[in-house]
C-alpha cells in the first residue's frame, strides 16, 4: 500500500525526498518514519530528481558519455531516440518497464519489462528497436543497465552517437519522463495487473493505442505513428 502511495505522489512531484515523503505520508494519516521510506523508495528505484541520480544506478568502471542535446533542435524523426526505466505497480509487489521513444515524434519504438533491474530487458528494448531504424543520437541516463559494455557496444557498432544525462536531471530526458506519466495516469493507475503476463497484454494494448491512436496537441494533434510514418517518407 505505502508503494502504490509513493508512486502515485512520485508520480505527481517527483522532486520529493524521502523526507518530503515521509511527511506527506504522516500528514496523511500513516505512521511511517523516514527510515521505511528510504528503504521503499530505493527498492522502487525512486530518487528525487534534485539532487543526485533518478531510477538506475551508475557503476563503478562503466564509462560515462557527455550529454549531447543541450540546444539541440529536434526538427525530424530518428535524430534522437531515448529510454529509460520506471516502476509499474502490480497487485501482489511491482515490476520495471523500459521503452525507446523517438523525440521527434514521441513514436515508442519499443518497450520491455522485468521483475529484476538487470539489464536484460533493456538490452531487449534496444534490440527490437535497432531491428527497425538507426536515430542519430541515443540518450540515456548514467544507470548502470545503460552504461554496461553490453548496452554501450551495441550503438557503437550501430555507428550511434551516445549521449547520457547529467546526474539526477530528469529535464534531460524530458520525454520519457512525460510519456511515463502518460502510461501512469492513462493505463497504470486505473487497471489492476493480476499477472506479469496480464500486465504485459495490457500495456501492449496501451502503447498500441498511444502510437496510433492517441491525438498529441504538441504534434498538431496527429498520432505519434502518423508522424514517424510522415518522417519515414520523407527520408
Amino acid at each position: 500500500m505505502l508503494m502504490r502511495l509513493l508512486d502515485e505522489q512520485y508520480t505527481r512531484t517527483p522532486f520529493y525526498g524521502t523526507r518530503r515523503m515521509a511527511a506527506w505520508l504522516r500528514a496523511s494519516g500513516y505512521g511511517v518514519n523516514r527510515k521505511r521510506i528510504v528503504r521503499l523508495m530505493a527498492e522502487m528505484g525512486l530518487v528525487a530528481i534534485f539532487p543526485g541520480p533518478r531510477l538506475s544506478m551508475p557503476a563503478p568502471g562503466h564509462k560515462v558519455y557527455p550529454y549531447l542535446l543541450r540546444g539541440l533542435v529536434i526538427e525530424r524523426i530518428d535524430q534522437v531516440w531515448s529510454t529509460d526505466i520506471t516502476y509499474i505497480r502490480m497487485p501482489r509487489g511491482f515490476m520495471y518497464l523500459t521503452a525507446v521513444i523517438d523525440w521527434f515524434s514521441r513514436y515508442v519504438l519499443s518497450w520491455s519489462v522485468s521483475v529484476t533491474l538487470d539489464n536484460w530487458f533493456c538490452l531487449e528494448a534496444l534490440d527490437a528497436a535497432l531491428s527497425q531504424s538507426r536515430p542519430d543520437i541515443f540518450n540515456t541516463d548514467q544507470g548502470s543497465q545503460f552504461t554496461s559494455a553490453d548496452f554501450t557496444g551495441r550503438l557503437t557498432a550501430a555507428d550511434v552517437a551516445i549521449s547520457m544525462d547529467g546526474r539526477g536531471r530528469a529535464l534531460d530526458n524530458i520525454f520519457v519522463e512525460r510519456l511515463w506519466r502518460t502510461v501512469k495516469y492513462e493505463e497504470v493507475y486505473l487497471k489492476s495487473y493480476d499477472t506479469v503476463r496480464s500486465a504485459i497484454e495490457q500495456l501492449g494494448a496501451y502503447f498500441r493505442f498511444y502510437n496510433n491512436e492517441r491525438l498529441h496537441q504538441s504534434l498538431g494533434y496527429r498520432t505519434p505513428a502518423e508522424v514517424y510514418r510522415a518522417g519515414n517518407k520523407q527520408t
